[in-house]
């Protein structure tokens, strides 16, 4: 059945290449050759049964003011806090994404992609800190290896990366 369907675009896309000149005279009749041609071409990979897949992971960023390794009332999220997460697809090719943190200190990286190339082992690991006040890894914070096996539409979500300020408020104490 794809074998024909493929036959059969590969026809129009000659007949469209052979459009005599008496046709170029008449742009809605080209127009409309294209359209046809567009419905054709999206038909067939609708119908060639390639499988998408959605994969999602997010995590997020934290300010450990006390530096005491808990999260606390004193403690914050980092809004624009820098993640790269690195993937290695089924397939054996790599991919890269970074991403950056919201208001609530949620990163989010996500991506569509065919069933057979999907993720297969992934690493995230904090880039930066913009803030001034809270700017350096706390302890195990260096990156999180995890294989990736959930299926399409479902979500993988990483501990929380911390930083903390490079001395601990008096209030800590």
């Amino acid at each position: 059945m794809v074998d024909l369907c493929i036959s059969f675009v590969t026809g129009l896309l000659v007949a469209q290449l052979n459009v005599s000149d008496k046709d170029k005279t008449h742009p809605m009749e080209s127009k409309d050759n294209n359209l046809v041609l567009g419905f054709v071409v999206l038909a067939v990979f609708l119908i060639s049964g390639v499988k998408s897949w959605t994969g999602e992971i997010h995590g997020r960023v934290v300010c450990d003011v006390c530096a005491d390794s808990s999260i606390g009332p004193e403690d914050h999220v980092l809004e624009g806090a820098e993640v790269a997460v690195l993937c290695i697809t089924k397939s054996g090719e790599v991919v890269n994404y970074q991403a950056f943190t919201n208001s609530k200190g949620i990163y989010t990286v996500a991506e569509t992609m065919p069933e057979s190339e999907r993720w297969d082992a992934c690493l995230g690991r904090p880039i930066s800190s913009f803030h001034d006040h809270c700017n350096h890894l706390g302890d195990g914070s260096t990156g999180i290896k995890f294989t990736y096996n959930h299926p399409s539409g479902h979500f993988h979500a990483i501990r929380p990366f911390v930083y903390r300020p490079s001395t601990a408020p008096t209030y800590c104490i």
